[in-house]
């Protein structure tokens, strides 16, 4: 009797799925511009086993992971992978997109992949986008055993790994407030640098970066935060400026807060005087066993109480960013409705937890209702306790303030956004939550007894990004137009050097002419680390952790990054975008054994990232010698600038043909090409050559490459010629790129 194809995978010599190296790749390199995971994955004796031949696999994966059906695979459209399954694929190809979809399912969005073969039999690089590599890590080996078990028809308990993946989101991602305004600078091609496990972002490169950690930036004062902390300090200040306030004061004790409490005349708010999130505040306080009680509770989450008019209203919270109202939000009291069975406690549980806009996590634009020392207060004044089982249709109030998350930015009244402006102005905050308390947001300030309550530092942005109801606003946007105005990009100018031979040669002779021509330069090549002539670190620095190291740098105005391939393939670029990219060439023995790059042409994938990244306004630098350097012309999004030292006569005419520019020799003299115009820059007999390559002198083609890239640069051509000709002349032709850092 035939055996059926379960039988025959059972008798398999080695059925499994080993996941045998996992690298991340953090920033742009052979597969895609954005991180990723990538693993090396042996599927063994499954390279028998499609997934057409394993009976019942299609159905069991599809019914746990449904949500693949909007995966489109190479179908291009929906269902395409699904159809993948029934037609049979490979257990890598099946775990990049399981992978992919469990990182969706926790929240991450939706990510690039790909499954390639190895030289090795059975053996794949399979690649997962990595928004954050806890996750993504967690994702592919949760994704291993879920394709197991349905391989081997075993249960796998698809919601419990979901939610913890989710929560190792949560605790390893950027949070929602410094995830909007990341987003919204990738949105304007503005660079990002994460530079802890929190929310400490760098947006932008070098000289040109700014930093913000959630809603605080580096233009946000120290002074300005302790002023918003103090909330007596605060008031005096917006009082003396004419912003509206409630009337109160400091309190020493609970007799003090009682007497000020009848100096104001009750209702009065009771709260520490520089607490935060809304702890030991209770407002709408009548009597003197209330005031002295919230005293008491107040005293615990401050250094201080403030006893202070209760404001009639509504609570609002508007965002102040750069002088300007952005946004702004309204909150609603919680309430519950008795039906006769159930405590208060469940109750709350039932109709207020029990909404999804609520949770714990970051992503919730409303808290959990708690029964706090507040809401106990209010509960005693309704005759009840948590523990009390109200009648059915009897209504409750909870909190005054359920969550401030209503959007109410179209209804802010133009006098509201200048009294909010003045009292962020005033704290001196570039970015300020204000809290404010008024009956009607869409009327004059003046015909209502309004107040500002609080100036917040560092607000959360969430409740205007998911508001609970009305329109979310684009706040992180905001933010960053703030930090960079008027179209800034927050970048300076990178030079990328990628190629087979020369690379630190040519980086050298940028470095020294972008210091020739008045920026402070940071280097990263194969000779070291250098900020302008100072050497940071020596040894081999053609790597993305020592150009990172620049590109942090406050004080580098410009950068050249020398880039080894291996660099690119196992680490990725270190900037997401450059001015100027240089490929110098691909060498016939060229290879990079250990990723299966073997050939010049699977060299070319891997040196193309450094094109792939030129900015539109930039120039992509190439040697014209090299047809598979020069093919690259074509993936560059700004402009190209060949160079030759006479190997490629014919493709240099149809360029400059073209109108484009090259850098030659010509009647014994270096020149500028530009269409049908040519300048000459040096005469080549001031130049000491090595052109057998024998004493690591002056090379010709890396001096035209350095030539190139300035020019690239906007360097006059009137400075690189005198440049070339002072660093390089004969009488210092050997030690010429050395000295120019």
């Amino acid at each position: 009797m035939p055996a059926t194809g379960t039988q025959e995978l059972h008798a398999a010599a080695r059925k499994d799925i080993d996941i045998v190296e996992v690298r991340f790749i953090r920033g742009p390199g052979r597969w895609t511009y954005r991180p990723v995971l990538e693993a090396v994955v042996d599927i063994g004796a499954l390279e028998d086993f499609p997934s057409n031949l394993i009976p019942g696999f299609p159905e069991r994966l599809a019914s746990w992971l449904p949500t693949l059906q909007t995966h489109h695979c190479s179908y291009g459209e929906p269902g395409g992978f699904l159809r993948r399954l029934h037609e049979g694929t490979w257990p890598a190809h099946i775990l990049e997109h399981v992978a992919l979809e469990l990182q969706g399912l926790a929240g991450m969005p939706g990510g690039f992949g790909r499954a390639r073969e190895t030289s090795r039999r059975g053996v794949y690089r399979v690649v997962i986008r990595a928004f954050q590599e806890e996750v993504a890590l967690a994702a592919l080996h949760a994704a291993r055993d879920l394709v197991m078990s349905a391989i081997e028809d075993r249960p796998y308990d698809v919601a419990t790994t979901v939610e913890q993946l989710h929560a190792l989101a949560d605790e390893h991602y950027l949070g929602p407030s410094t995830a909007s305004i990341v987003d919204a600078a990738d949105e304007r091609s503005i660079p990002a640098i994460r530079l802890n496990d929190g929310n400490l972002v760098q947006l932008g490169y070098g000289a040109r970066q700014r930093r913000i950690w959630t809603a605080e930036t580096d233009r946000t004062s120290a002074i300005a935060e302790g002023i918003s902390r103090d909330k007596d300090l605060t008031k005096q200040l917006l009082q003396a400026c004419g912003v509206p306030i409630p009337e109160g004061r400091l309190v020493k004790d609970p007799e003090d807060a009682w007497e000020a409490a009848c100096e104001i005349g009750v209702p009065v708010v009771v709260k520490p005087s520089d607490g935060n999130h809304g702890r030991g505040v209770f407002t709408n306080v009548m009597t003197r066993e209330e005031v002295e009680s919230a005293w008491r509770v107040a005293i615990e989450e401050g250094s201080g109480v403030i006893v202070e008019r209760f404001v009639q209203g509504t609570e609002h919270r508007l965002l102040v960013v750069g002088g300007r109202l952005v946004a702004a939000a309204r909150g609603e009291p919680a309430l519950v409705t008795g039906n006769g069975r159930s405590t208060v406690t469940e109750l709350i549980d039932l109709q207020l937890n029990s909404d999804p806009s609520r949770g714990s996590t970051g992503d919730r634009p409303l808290n959990f209702v708690r029964i706090d020392s507040s809401a106990r207060m209010e509960l005693a004044r309704q005759g009840f306790d948590a523990d009390s089982v109200p009648p059915a249709g009897i209504r409750l109030l909870i909190q005054r303030n359920g969550n401030v998350a209503i959007d109410v930015t179209d209804q802010v009244h133009p006098s509201i956004a200048r009294a909010v402006e003045t009292a962020a102005d005033v704290v001196g905050l570039d970015i300020a939550g204000i809290d404010l308390v008024i009956e009607d947001i869409s009327r004059p300030l003046a015909e209502q007894r309004g107040a500002i309550v609080e100036v917040n530092a560092g607000p959360g942005l969430l409740m205007h990004l998911k508001p609970s109801a009305g329109t979310p606003q684009p706040v992180g946007a905001a933010i960053v137009d703030h930090l960079f105005p008027d179209g800034d990009s927050g970048r300076i100018p990178v030079v990328g050097i990628a190629g087979t031979r020369s690379g630190a040669a040519i980086a050298q002779l940028v470095a020294g002419l972008l210091r020739l021509a008045g920026k402070r330069t940071g280097l990263a090549c194969g000779d070291g680390l250098y900020v302008d002539a100072r050497r940071i670190a020596p040894g081999h620095c053609a790597n993305r952790e020592s150009a990172q190291r620049l590109l942090m740098n406050r004080h580098v105005e410009a950068a050249v990054i020398e880039n080894s391939g291996e660099t690119i393939v196992s680490e990725g670029l270190a900037y997401d975008r450059c001015q100027v990219g240089v490929v110098t060439g691909i060498d016939a023995q060229a290879g990079i054994p250990d990723f299966d790059i073997a050939s010049p042409e699977q060299m070319y994938t891997v040196l193309r990232s450094q094109v792939d990244v030129v900015l539109p306004d930039g120039a992509a630098v190439l040697y014209a010698g090299d047809p598979l350097v020069a093919k690259m012309a074509a993936l560059c999004d700004g402009d190209v600038v060949f160079y030759d030292t006479g190997n490629a006569e014919a493709l240099i005419d149809t360029h400059l043909a073209a109108g484009r520019r090259a850098v030659l020799v010509r009647a014994g003299r270096i020149v500028l090409a530009s269409g049908e115009r040519s300048q000459p820059l040096a005469e080549m007999s001031r130049f000491d050559f090595d052109h057998a390559g024998e004493t690591g002198g002056l090379r010709l083609d890396d001096l035209l490459a350095a030539v190139a890239c300035a020019w690239a640069l906007g360097i006059a051509p009137d400075l690189i010629g005198a440049g070339i000709e002072k660093l390089c002349a004969t009488h210092g032709a050997a030690a010429a790129a050395t000295a120019l850092v």
